[in-house]
């Protein structure tokens, strides 16, 4: 805490802005999008890699979340106080850090991926702050961040050699998939059926807080389901669809923006639609996620080849306009 403490001490409205802009390159969405553009847009497999960094990493976290059950630092010392606008997406236990998990695993991850200099430094400067900033705005430990900080660097080394052993034999991948989705059931089943102390189920004093035990089994559920669906859907992909992932720069962020707004609507009209079946309970992530995965992979894509028709027709009626200016 004396860390913390002595960052509460150097706060000024200036770090305060760009340390809480920071902190949300840990979060669920920049990992979703940088994800899909590597799967869509650059490499497949870097973006199996990533997701799979990802996904080991979470299920890693929300055991150690969960089982350690660890407060927030202004819980543990009452006379500290964090940046406020950071406390909101501060839900659940504090060790370790998520957010350092995210941003660590998926720069770190691209870091080791790519060659060119510029994505290095870009990728190693952001798995730095973002940590910092977690620290900063007084919502992580230092322990929180260092753990989280050394499963995701074992992670990214761990997986690399054997990644590049599994991705081109389909069964492989489908056998590695299935043993992560053992554990992400292991880990539903751990966090369904474990007699937890009974703070655990009771709602925080917080009431924008989610309660510790559904925050734990809503990512429980929503890593089983993307994990199957990732399982289903990565031989489809690969007998049935086989998409092309270069294209030129503005066609990939054509690509990228519609993909992540279909993508985070579908994510949404599932939960919508699937409420009056599943009620409160959170297996409907599981579903939910499932299905986002399949469209993500599957369905989405089919999109591609219609992309570069339409760019070809477009750039074919220009080459026409200026043939006939010619003459």
């Amino acid at each position: 805490m004396d860390f913390l403490r002595f960052l509460e001490g150097i706060r000024n409205p200036v770090f305060d802005f760009f340390f809480g802009a920071i902190t949300y390159f840990g979060g669920e969405i920049l990992f979703m999008a940088l994800a899909i553009f590597l799967f869509w847009c650059v490499s497949k497999k870097e973006g199996y890699y990533i997701l799979t960094i990802g996904f080991i990493g979470t299920i890693i976290n929300q055991f150690l979340k969960i089982t350690f059950r660890i407060a927030r630092p202004w819980v543990l010392d009452p006379e500290f106080t964090p940046v406020e606008s950071a406390v909101e997406e501060a839900t659940g236990y504090s060790f370790p850090s998520g957010h350092t998990q995210n941003s660590v695993g998926t720069f770190g991850g691209i870091a080791l991926a790519f060659k060119q200099g510029w994505v290095k430094i870009v990728c190693i400067t952001l798995a730095v702050l973002v940590p910092f900033s977690r620290m900063y705005l007084g919502v992580h430990t230092p322990l929180d961040v260092f753990v989280s900080v050394g499963i995701a660097l074992a992670l990214i080394f761990a997986l690399r050699p054997l990644f590049n052993k599994l991705y081109d034999s389909t069964k492989a991948m489908m056998i590695f998939i299935s043993i992560l989705g053992v554990f992400a059931l292991a880990f539903v089943l751990y966090v369904e059926l474990y007699n937890f102390p009974c703070e655990v189920y009771a709602p925080s004093d917080n009431e924008a807080e989610l309660t510790k035990h559904i925050s734990a089994l809503k990512n429980a559920y929503t890593l089983l389901g993307a994990l199957i669906g990732m399982l289903v859907s990565l031989p489809i992909e690969r007998k049935f669809i086989n998409f092309e992932t270069k294209d030129k720069w503005y066609i990939n962020i054509i690509k990228t923006a519609l993909g992540l707004g279909i993508i985070l609507g579908v994510k949404e009209l599932l939960e919508v639609a699937l409420k009056p079946v599943f009620g409160s309970h959170q297996s409907l992530h599981a579903v939910r996620y499932f299905g986002t995965v399949m469209v993500a992979v599957c369905l989405y894509p089919l999109l591609f080849p219609i992309y570069r028709r339409i760019d070809e027709k477009i750039i074919n009626k220009i080459k026409s306009k200026k043939e006939k200016t010619n003459e």
